[in-house]
């Protein structure tokens, strides 16, 4: 790969993971401040990705992927955004809000799969370099985050401004991007069904019913940690909150050594407590003495996503095989960022509701919820998965 397409490509990843973290991070607050939303109408608003999610794969599958150069439909598509992105400003009802961002996220969720396809594209040993190209994603999640505290702009539309233009630009910059032609017609399912020959494997159906469960605490998480921390009075919450990231670009590398270790079910396990003393974390904390709860549960974020969902990732594809490695990787992004989120932001939602009174959040009640429903997960995967042996020894 040159250092020409090794520029373009990393700037793609930049920019693709910039514009979430811009306004993903903050829309809870945006709600709460400028249109009065409750927490149904923030949970709603966050389960628009993952109706997204689940319906993207099919865009992709009859259509990106057999009529369109892969950078030209990205272009297009991040350009019609950026304008969705700035259209969700103007508007103060919560009802079209919702719909915005629904329409918003139908159009952005397929260019992830785009991006990865356009730089596997040009490469000729992906699992060397993709991670060099991918880690660019999460720096462009972080400087979001750096920009938004430093500019002041946490509590006002200009997040949205900002992903915006992000947007636009990497649409125009797309145009661009070293071509990548439809692949044509595939034989696999857009949701890639011919993998649920994996169910028929007991440990592995107990691991995919876990990952969509462990969605429901995610989505506490990804909806409401920011009004959170900005209710409790945190300067600058969107900035401290990337910290998460750099844990998360930190604990990864930790993975492939634990997997010769300790096995895919401790790794598993270990992901799963941190769920739990995240959001214990969450409910004791606060902005005096416990202020270190505050921070450590966002810390935390590294080893609960990527010692469950990366390592979710890396099980599946050890039990796929090489056949149906494509089909099943498509079909645990479908049930855990698809189906699980979207139970996860709608169950959030009516809990952060139950626990308000006249306005005020009753946070300690709050994330005592998806503590308890983490630990009911931990118990449920402790009784009955079992890893087997030989898959232990081939990782």
């Amino acid at each position: 790969m040159s250092q020409s397409i090794f520029a373009k490509l990393s700037l793609m990843m930049l920019l693709q993971y910039f514009i979430w973290g811009a306004w993903y991070v903050t829309m809870g607050t945006y709600m709460s401040v400028f249109l009065q939303s409750n927490g149904i109408q923030i949970g709603a608003a966050y389960s628009a990705l993952a109706i997204a999610t689940m319906i993207s794969p099919f865009f992709i599958g009859m259509v990106a992927d057999r009529f369109f150069a892969a950078q030209r439909i990205m272009g297009v598509l991040h350009i019609l955004g950026g304008a969705l992105l700035y259209l969700a400003t103007q508007i103060s009802d919560n009802t079209f809000f919702y719909w915005i961002i629904v329409l918003y996220s139908l159009l952005y969720m397929p260019t992830i799969a785009l991006s990865n396809s356009i730089a596997f594209g040009q490469m000729t040993d992906p699992g060397k370099q993709f991670p060099w190209i991918r880690v660019f994603g999460t720096v462009g999640w972080i400087i979001a985050g750096l920009m938004i505290g430093a500019l002041t702009i946490e509590k006002t539309p200009a997040t949205f401004y900002m992903a915006a233009i992000a947007s636009v630009g990497l649409g125009v910059i797309s145009f661009a991007l070293p071509n990548t032609p439809p692949k044509g017609k595939s034989s696999e399912s857009a949701i890639g069904t011919e993998a649920f020959v994996l169910f028929k494997n007991k440990s592995y159906l107990i691991f995919f019913i876990a990952a969509i469960l462990v969605c429901i605490p995610l989505s506490f998480y990804y909806g409401f940690a920011n009004l959170f921390l900005n209710d409790l009075g945190m300067e600058n919450a969107a900035s401290k909150m990337i910290m998460g990231q750099i844990s998360e670009a930190v604990f990864i590398l930790a993975i492939p050594f634990l997997f010769n270790s300790i096995g895919v079910k401790k790794i598993l396990l270990l992901g799963m407590l941190a769920w739990i003393l995240r959001y214990v974390c969450f409910a004791f904390g606060n902005m005096e003495a416990n202020v270190w709860m505050l921070y450590a549960g966002i810390i935390l974020h590294g080893v609960c996503y990527d010692f469950f969902f990366v390592t979710g990732y890396m099980y599946t594809e050890k039990k796929a095989g090489e056949k149906i490695k494509n089909a099943a990787q498509g079909l645990f992004t479908f049930a855990t960022y698809g189906l699980g989120m979207f139970i996860g932001t709608w169950f959030s939602g009516f809990t952060t509701d139950h626990y308000t009174i006249n306005g005020t959040h009753l946070w300690e009640n709050i994330w005592l919820v998806p503590a308890y429903i983490a630990a009911g997960v931990l118990v449920y995967f402790i009784l009955f998965f079992k890893e087997e042996t030989e898959l232990k020894r081939n990782m």
